[in-house]
């Protein structure tokens, strides 16, 4: 009897300066963003990043199904072209930028499916050239330990993801787009409108953005899982 053999689904590792179990530093990822790639079927794979001045990264992308783009700290702002830094900003690493912007322009260059979330969200909006409010202006402004429902454009990929046109949203930022990248369409807002989804209309491949965590409430929530099962599903139907 053969098994069939689970789409492969690329994730860049996310650098940890200590993790006790593992008694030194590491590459992470969270482990309710790898369940739901599990839950939908696919198979997720953590990737080393390498700054792609030494590395093909096309080459390392182009032998995966699919791509998620997931969380982590700040973009340096310099990326987006800000010449100052806002004291708010945290865990800055000049590799995991590098490497990101890198794989978010391969992936949508390759037409590989891609979902991006929260960081991965900004990553994709400064890699097509857009920027990013580096503070959304304390406990009243920010996006932190909160729960709201975000508002879906109607005929939007992203509809036709999660299945609704309302969305509850777990969210973990105090950053958020400011202008929108080249070719990007605003997909969802929440209701200070804060862009919570961007999509790319003329994109190669399956891809949409999301600023909140889906994996969070993914596993009690059909709607956020909905996003998991449409990468994956995207990875068959190329």
């Amino acid at each position: 009897m053969t098994t069939r053999l689970r789409p492969l689904i690329a994730l860049p590792a996310r650098f940890a300066a200590s993790t006790s179990a593992l008694r030194y530093a590491a590459e992470v990822n969270a482990r309710a963003l790898i369940e739901a790639v599990w839950r939908a079927g696919g198979e997720p794979v953590t990737i080393h990043p390498t700054d792609p001045a030494d590395t093909d990264v096309a080459a390392r992308i182009a032998r995966f199904d699919g791509v998620l783009l997931p969380g982590g700290g700040d973009l340096a702002p310099h990326r987006y072209g800000a010449g100052d830094t806002h004291d708010s900003v945290y865990d800055v690493d000049d590799l995991q930028d590098a490497f990101d912007l890198e794989v978010a322009r391969r992936t949508l260059d390759l037409g590989k499916p891609l979902l991006a979330v929260c960081r991965g969200l900004q990553v994709v909006n400064v890699a097509l050239g857009g920027t990013l409010h580096q503070d959304m202006g304390g406990p009243d402004g920010e996006h932190r330990h909160v729960v709201h429902p975000v508002a879906v454009l109607p005929g939007s990929l992203l509809e036709r993801a999660v299945g609704a046109g309302k969305v509850e949203a777990s969210c973990y930022h105090h950053q958020r787009v400011d202008r929108t990248g080249a070719g990007l369409t605003v997909t969802a807002r929440a209701a200070d409108n804060t862009v919570e989804a961007l999509e790319l209309p003329a994109a190669k491949g399956w891809f949409t953005a999301v600023q909140w965590h889906p994996e969070d409430t993914a596993h009690r929530d059909g709607a956020n899982q909905n996003l998991f099962d449409a990468l994956v599903r995207a990875t068959t139907t190329r």
